[in-house]
């Protein structure tokens, strides 16, 4: 038996042993195709060789050095080729371990950020329902999937959570998108109204909802429209591109496609790919300067922020995106992705709706295609999907609860960059055999 505290201690995993390009290889030999990048995170693919190279370059120079005492040249590059690509007004980063510290240190901050202007009664977070946000504490009580939350309730600060941007589901039939918008807009500001305008710190959203929703984009403008009356109630926009951003919908950052840009940025997954665990906050100059001119000292920190190896890792990473020009691929491969996706599953009695941006997509399964009903949450369809697609040498990224954490079932694709027409089409056939066998 396994010494290894498992995800789940009731399954038996198959051991990785080796990567090549967009496959995993297991101690058997076997290949799978990772359409999913475990959790959108393997954005480069595996074994890419100039990536190992500085992994290994920097461990035999100097493989970390404590941030309280040091700074160091892979870090501030880093910071450096990030803010001068990011969106207007971006001024500095924060580094971190992962995706969950970046959303707890985005709120943190923004909770500092108020306190050093003089306005300490700021104390509310909103979000929005489905989405999520992270696995740690804050994280979690900001995120809105109710199966995640459910049985850490009781140890969750308060988050007020509005609706999200679900048109598939929630635009009704004779609202256009402006329509549609204007409803979500007013839900928001009655929200803030409640709370009291004074009172809110923060909204935060996913600019394209990633595990629980199933690669789900916002309609056209909701997201100026969201950033507007932040703006007008001094409220700080977090957007949360942990899974949507660093190239995964077609541009560095997923918001660019918004036309907004935001007070804090969180990113993760692309950021390093998977060679070592890092996540960032990009942080605007107005907190950055704020925080300066008063106690000067972000009162957070974890023992690995601005690790030198990830830091390295993550640079290498990104200079390969844009070295060779992935994000260009990025858009090509989401497009022929999406096309496949649609002549192989648009006449598909159970495949309800196909959605996403760039190589971040989805599908949402149903039992009826009219009235949108889901499969009994009893069937655990996705579970099925996964497990018949890992036998067929795919790895995607099913999951269930689409609708209310409960109800509702996806499929999440988020292949590497470097994919082409052959690994399309290797995706999409090897998805509808599991599909198919799932319902069988």
């Amino acid at each position: 038996m396994s010494h290894v505290f498992h995800r789940s201690l009731s399954t038996s995993y198959p051991v990785a042993a080796g990567g090549d390009g967009p496959y995993l290889i297991d101690a058997d030999g076997k290949r799978y195709l990772d359409a999913c990048g475990g959790a959108a995170v393997s954005c480069l693919g595996h074994a890419d060789a100039a990536v190992i190279a500085a992994v290994q370059q920097q461990v035999a120079t100097m493989a970390y050095a404590h941030s309280s005492f040091f700074t160091s040249e892979p870090m501030e590059q880093l910071a450096d080729f990030l803010v001068a690509r990011a969106p207007a007004g971006i001024d500095s980063v924060y580094f971190v371990s992962g995706g969950s510290e970046a959303v707890e240190s985005a709120l943190k901050m923004a909770r500092q950020y108020f306190v050093e202007r003089g306005q300490p009664q700021r104390r509310h977070v909103i979000a929005r329902r489905q989405s999520y946000h992270g696995n740690t504490l804050g994280a979690l009580a900001t995120g809105g999937n109710a199966w995640r939350r459910q049985q850490f309730e009781p140890l969750l600060i308060g988050v007020t959570h509005v609706s999200p941007c679900y048109a598939w589901r929630d635009q009704a039939a004779h609202e256009t998108d402006g329509d549609y918008v204007t409803r979500l807009g007013q839900e928001l500001e009655d929200h803030i109204a409640a709370l009291g305008a004074d009172k809110v710190m923060a909204f935060i959203a996913e600019p394209v909802v990633g595990a629980t929703a199933g690669a789900l984009p916002a309609v056209a403008g909701y997201f100026q429209r969201m950033r507007e009356i932040c703006q007008r109630h001094g409220i700080l926009l977090i957007l949360d591109e942990v899974m949507c951003g660093m190239g995964r919908t077609g541009s560095l950052f997923a918001c660019e496609q918004e036309g907004v840009t935001a007070d804090l940025i969180c990113i993760a997954k692309g950021l390093g790919a998977g060679y070592q665990p890092i996540g960032a906050v990009m942080v605007s100059q107005d907190i950055r300067d704020t925080i300066r001119a008063g106690t000067g000292f972000f009162q957070h920190g974890h023992t690995y922020i601005g690790h030198a190896t990830a830091c390295a890792a993550a640079l290498a990473v990104q200079r390969q995106i844009e070295e060779r020009d992935l994000l260009a691929n990025v858009r090509a491969m989401g497009a022929l992705l999406e096309q496949r996706l649609h002549q192989r599953f648009d006449d598909h009695a159970h495949v309800g709706d196909i959605r996403g941006r760039g190589l971040l997509l989805g599908l949402e399964l149903v039992q009826d295609r009219t009235s949108k009903q889901p499969f009994d949450p009893a069937r655990r369809l996705h579970a099925r999907i996964k497990a018949h697609a890992m036998q067929g040498g795919l790895m995607c990224y099913p999951m269930g609860g689409t609708i209310d954490g409960l109800h509702g079932d996806h499929i999440l694709l988020a292949p590497p960059y470097i994919i082409d027409a052959s690994h399309v089409d290797e995706i999409v056939d090897k998805l509808g055999a599991a599909i198919d066998a799932s319902l069988a």
